[in-house]
């Protein structure tokens, strides 16, 4: 392994991921986490990722969708996006980010956000086995709409060679969250007598707008008018 891949012992005091120099905590650890078990939360309250890739020797940030089946996260698209096509062989970075409020202190330097973020390592593969594609297809499709695969037809054989995926393994990796109140409660900011805490950011999902093409009495799926009203992740 390299200097910037070799994997050490975990400095959090415990975990089932990879620590690498790219994944080590250095700034405020006690907020950071190795676990499997978090990165997998983090990635299951979500469905959309930024995938930082050199492209034409800058970098490159695209927003995309992923999903995650055992092992490995899939991003999935056009065969001529230049960020799927150079992103073999070269390694990655995959974030995911869940803002969970903003933290309002007496004093502007202690304002925060409560959040929860996993970064991913590694060098993803394009997936050319059939099978996998179509299951890293139906992760990506059930990771923002559960029960929407088997709901729908599936991919043709045109559609299939139109698109990418890319498996990246989910082993060299890190979690960081950070949640509570401002920090400032007892400092000297304490006696200005301004009010401060926190401002909750939820996102939910609406009710389903019907495609007006649709006749008016073709109802939703249980599966998305089930969804209506619920938090994203839950």
């Amino acid at each position: 392994m390299s200097a910037t891949t070799e994997a050490t012992a975990d400095p959090t005091g415990g975990g089932d991921l990879v620590v690498t120099e790219r994944t080590r905590l250095r700034r405020m650890r006690e907020k950071g986490s190795h676990r499997r078990a978090d990165l997998d939360a983090v990635l299951a309250a979500g469905f959309v990722c930024h995938l930082g890739v050199p492209v034409d020797g800058t970098t490159m940030v695209v927003p995309t969708g992923y999903g995650v089946d055992g092992d490995h996260l899939y991003l999935h698209g056009s065969v001529a996006s230049r960020s799927l096509v150079q992103a073999p062989d070269t390694t990655v970075c995959v974030t995911v980010t869940h803002v969970d409020g903003l933290v309002l202190a007496r004093s502007v330097f202690e304002h925060g956000v409560n959040y929860r973020c996993a970064m991913v390592y590694g060098i993803p593969r394009i997936v050319t086995d059939p099978e996998e594609k179509l299951r890293g297809l139906r992760a990506l499709t059930e990771q923002s709409s559960p029960g929407q695969w088997e709901y729908v037809r599936q991919p043709s054989r045109k559609e299939l060679a139109a698109t990418s995926v890319l498996a990246l393994d989910l082993t060299e990796a890190s979690v960081k969250t950070r949640s509570g109140p401002p920090d400032d409660g007892d400092s000297e900011d304490a006696a200005l007598g301004l009010w401060a805490g926190v401002l909750p950011v939820v996102t939910t999902f609406g009710e389903p707008v019907t495609d007006p093409v649709l006749p008016e009495d073709l109802a939703p799926p249980a599966h998305v008018a089930s969804r209506a009203g619920r938090v994203l992740g839950e």
